[in-house]
């Protein structure tokens, strides 16, 4: 887990102004929501976070450390999008293998830690499926495990349960806090769901028209 800090945040997009000297500290092991409507930023912070985008101006520290312009693969963060962005020509197996074939974990290792990780996300007999063969429930699943089978300190999750029914959606959202209490790692939320950020979070970042309200 990590701690996380942002000083005087900016981003702009031509003459744009999306974030405007943004400031927060996120305790490690908390979870922490970022709420917002529409165009607020709050995407646009979530990518800063991921190293997916580069501030115009300010900086992101990881425990103290200077990572604004670091690279997402030098970040150890885990990522989880709305669209959860699985790779359609791959299995279940392969697509929450994927962080680690491409680090070189050794494959015996990969096998026990994607078991593991499919184990926690409670979505076991599944692994020879292709995506488009489970659910919303079971997809939003299998991109968690994969944005936690390489034991990042920090999981990013943009919107992650928005594409779910209501039902399922309030049952992920039990799911989802009980593995982060039981993992400790670091998470930040970016939802405009009042009610599920409400219900989710240690603390939250109320954000509009890219200020800190």
């Amino acid at each position: 887990m990590k701690s996380i800090e942002a000083r005087a945040l900016c981003k702009n997009y031509g003459t744009a102004q999306v974030l405007q000297n943004v400031d927060f500290t996120i305790q490690k092991g908390e979870l922490f929501t970022i709420l917002g409507p529409s165009g607020s930023g709050k995407t646009t912070l979530l990518s800063l976070m991921a190293g997916l985008a580069e501030p115009s101006s300010g900086q992101i520290l990881f425990d103290d450390k200077d990572v604004t312009h670091i690279p997402p693969a030098g970040r150890d963060v885990g990522l989880v999008f709305q669209s959860y962005a699985l790779f359609p020509n791959m299995n279940v197996f392969e697509n929450i293998a994927f962080p680690l074939s491409i680090r070189k974990v050794p494959k015996a290792e990969i096998e026990s830690r994607v078991a593991s990780a499919l184990d926690m996300v409670r979505l076991k007999g599944v692994t020879d499926r292709r995506t488009n063969q489970l659910s919303g429930g079971q997809q939003q699943r299998v991109a968690l495990a994969r944005a936690l089978v390489f034991q990042p300190g920090i999981v990013l999750l943009d919107e992650p349960l928005g594409a779910l029914d209501r039902q399922l959606r309030e049952h992920m959202q039990v799911e989802l806090k009980e593995l982060q209490r039981a993992l400790g790692v670091t998470m930040v939320l970016v939802t405009h769901d009042q009610e599920e950020a409400l219900s989710l979070s240690d603390r939250l970042l109320l954000i509009d028209k890219g200020r800190v309200q």
